[in-house]
């Protein structure tokens, strides 16, 4: 299955609550829909990703292969039901 990934991001302390860092996530999914990826990941704030559609990979087998906490991976739909 192609997958792929948005890299770590960060928002000036400076700059909080100007949606920046939603602008930045939507157009990272906006340039995965234009790939052949039908699921993307992100290593991130659990309580930041959710409201982008990203659900924790776990449950779901998939794992990531170094030591961080379950809650931080997560994954995304790209093509309705590549996670089925």
């Amino acid at each position: 299955m192609e997958a792929g990934g948005l890299a770590l991001m960060a928002v000036l302390p400076a700059s909080p609550c100007r949606g920046m860092g939603s602008q930045l996530v939507g157009a990272g999914l906006l340039a995965c829909h234009h790939t052949p990826s039908r699921i993307v990941v992100v290593l991130g704030h659990p309580h930041s990703y959710p409201r982008f559609g990203f659900v924790p990979a776990k449950p779901l087998g998939i794992v990531w292969e170094h030591g961080v906490p379950a809650e931080v991976f997560m994954v995304h739909e790209l093509r309705e039901g590549a996670l089925t």
